[in-house]
């Protein structure tokens, strides 16, 4: 069975998704691993298509152990999870390569960040334009449409295009003499 926008490569027995396949859903996200009886099942993982993935054991459609890991390589671990905790705000590339000399901000994980097109927001997997509501990916791909919470918390605390500050041109010095 296949739904409108999906792909699947790989065993099907029964009219269902069954051994070793890839199954890529409509809005990009692969799973690549094992399937019993239409669903994910044993080892396998989900991979987004803007960087990071979780690799899972599954039982009958649901994972039984996993671990997400982001694009920039960090590992989310619910019982040690000490990034952004509120006592230590770094981003993750400042843990794992240091930080950037005194005078050079670094405004978000990836750096240098995304330049933001005009009258939208970064809201960390993509671009989010407030006229329309829509989320586009780093390629401009569509992702989702923001329902209001999402639209709520993007405009309270996302960086937004207007907000980058571009460097006066020094003024002339007018001499006293």
């Amino acid at each position: 069975m296949e739904l409108v926008g999906d792909r699947y490569l790989g065993g099907v027995m029964r009219g269902r998704m069954e051994g070793f396949g890839y199954y890529t859903l409509p809005m990009g996200t692969e799973y690549r691993g094992s399937l019993w009886d239409g669903m994910f099942h044993g080892q396998g993982e989900l991979r987004r298509p803007t960087g990071g993935a979780y690799r899972a054991l599954w039982d009958r459609g649901l994972p039984t152990q996993g671990k997400y890991t982001f694009t920039d390589g960090l590992e989310f671990d619910l019982e040690k999870w000490l990034y952004c905790d509120g006592y230590d705000r770094r981003f993750y590339t400042e843990i794992s390569s240091g930080f950037k000399p005194p005078g050079i901000a670094q405004l978000t994980n990836p750096d240098p960040p995304k330049i933001i097109p005009k009258g939208c927001y970064d809201c960390g997997d993509g671009f989010y334009n407030p006229k329309t509501r829509i989320v586009v990916d780093y390629k401009r791909k569509f992702l989702r449409n923001a329902d209001d919470d999402e639209h709520e918390w993007i405009l309270r605390t996302c960086r937004k295009a207007w907000d980058l500050t571009a460097e006066e041109e020094p003024k002339a010095s007018h001499s006293l003499s």
